[in-house]
């Protein structure tokens, strides 16, 4: 009898511990199960470039530095992952690259919705806000009267924070600027201009920019317009910038215009002009079409308030022709590694510089010395690398040949890019870098023209989990593109002419901030 029980509480036991590990099993294949779908929800996931946690993104609006701190609001919609009423997000930064993101800032309003604009430091307390009041200046969009058609519908309102931009208050008198009778009509940038003791607003206003003044960034008055028989105009403008860079010692304005569509490779760019600015007109001193980036995912970039001599930049990553459909599942739309921007003269044509500010070493690892293997023949190479890492290349060739490199992944998957010395070219080329299916203009691909004389081809480039960037001769020429590969990038493959070939190749593996 006793050995009966006795058995019986071993098999008791002995069922027990069967069911505690079968449970554990299970629980480690949930577990497994969960991560991988994460993994599949966050592969486009960038590591080093900002996207909010959820929800869609596209313009960066109101970029204002202030005591340490780097602020990025953008165009957010919070109830889904596709354009929809507007809102401003918020993150802020040390460093430019290790973001913190903040509760909504503003919020629709019975005056409409919140689109693009700026924001300033009223260090002088010219609005009456309170000394160095961060103050917004942005667009109302309102949708009750866009759907009554009366072309009112946008108009610029402020708002102001006396907490670092923690919490907004909204301006009682809004709107500030009333809308005179223009559609389109949007993207307020505003600056302090010196001179003339006044704060300067540089709006679209459908297929030009119009300058208006303000002592105290509640009364404006327009002071001219400009562009409408000049620059691009495949589209309507929106989201203007006016600053100035120095080269040769002398200071230059600067005005970037976006435009959507019209731009070099399709869909939506943003381009750029160069002259005098008196406080009251800008005047251009050239009727040449330049663009800040002739890829196509580089969109209604503009530059931070408040930084002083540095003037760095920062666009939204994508494309209006496909923004709505790009693979990502739970959230969409990044921006641009952060640029600083300068001025070089090229035999007489000024030409905007763009190379990734200088805060992108202290997320850098120790450089990898690459083992170039031999491919089919001595003009093709390769390297393996390690899969799904981001990094940068950096490289200089020997001379002025053509050369081609593909990032390839294990799903035969690639993206290349390189220099067309036939046609003084760059390119990047997106045909087979993965999924290309959402969109019909997504598989292409993308040149930019070659500005500078020198005898050799340099570039830096730049690559994360679903971009690249490429910054040509010192970044006078550049193009950003996203692409949606199945699997990581894991290898190189150079392609040269025969007997040329890369003087200098280096890979820099980088940080995962994210």
């Amino acid at each position: 009898m006793l050995k009966r029980v006795i058995n019986m509480k071993n098999k008791f036991i002995t069922g027990v511990i069967c069911s505690a590990v079968a449970l554990i099993g299970l629980n480690q294949s949930v577990a497994i199960a969960q991560r991988n779908i994460n993994q599949e929800v966050e592969k486009y996931r960038p590591t080093f470039h900002f996207t909010p946690k959820a929800h869609w993104m596209n313009d960066p609006n109101g970029m204002v530095y202030y005591n340490g701190t780097y602020h990025l609001f953008f165009q957010y919609h919070p109830g889904g992952t596709t354009w929809g009423p507007m809102h401003w997000g918020h993150a802020v930064s040390n460093d430019l690259f290790n973001w913190q993101e903040k509760p909504i800032a503003l919020y629709p309003d019975s005056l409409g919705a919140i689109f693009s604009g700026s924001a300033v430091i009223d260090k002088d307390n010219t609005a009456g806000f309170g000394k160095n009041a961060m103050v917004a200046i942005f667009t109302h969009h309102n949708q009750r009267i866009e759907d009554a058609k009366t072309g009112l519908h946008q108009y610029q309102s402020i708002a102001y924070s006396n907490d670092e931009g923690n919490t907004w208050t909204k301006y009682k008198g809004n709107p500030v600027l009333p809308n005179p009778g223009i559609t389109d009509f949007r993207d307020p940038k505003v600056m302090w201009f010196e001179q003339g003791k006044k704060w300067i607003m540089t709006l679209a206003t459908k297929d030009r920019i119009t300058f208006y003044s303000s002592p105290n960034l509640k009364q404006w008055t327009k002071e001219s317009d400009f562009g409408a028989t000049q620059g691009a105009h495949g589209g309507v403008w929106e989201c203007p910038d006016l600053f100035t860079l120095t080269v040769n010692g002398k200071k230059v304005w600067v005005l970037l215009v976006s435009i959507n569509p019209g731009g070099p490779n399709g869909g939506s760019a943003t381009q750029y002009f160069t002259g005098s600015f008196n406080g009251h007109e800008f005047v251009a001193d050239s009727k040449e079409e330049k663009w800040i980036d002739y890829g196509t995912d580089n969109y209604a970039g503009v530059t931070w308030s408040n930084t002083g001599d540095r003037r760095i930049f920062l666009g939204w990553m994508n494309n209006w022709l496909y923004a709505n459909q790009v693979p990502t599942v739970a959230w969409r739309g990044a921006t641009t590694v952060p640029r600083e921007l300068s001025l070089s003269d090229q035999d007489g044509r000024l030409i905007i510089s763009s190379l990734p500010v200088k805060e992108l070493s202290a997320i850098s690892e120790k450089p990898l010395t690459l083992v170039l293997g031999k491919g089919s023949d001595e003009t093709r190479k390769t390297a393996k690398i390690p899969s799904g890492k981001p990094f940068e290349l950096t490289l200089e060739t020997k001379d002025l040949s053509s050369f081609s490199i593909s990032l390839r992944s294990s799903s035969a998957d690639k993206v290349s890019f390189g220099y067309d010395q036939a046609h003084k070219r760059f390119f990047i080329d997106r045909r087979n870098a993965g999924d290309v299916s959402f969109s019909k203009e997504f598989p292409a691909v993308h040149y930019g023209p070659r500005m500078s004389k020198a005898n050799t081809v340099s570039m830096k480039v730049l690559i994360d989990a679903a971009s690249i960037e490429v910054f040509a001769d010192n970044g006078t020429c550049v193009l950003t593109d996203v692409f949606f590969s199945k699997k990581p990038i894991n290898s190189l493959e150079i392609l040269t002419n025969k007997g040329q070939g890369l003087k200098m190749l280096k890979y820099l593996p980088l940080k995962r901030i994210k």
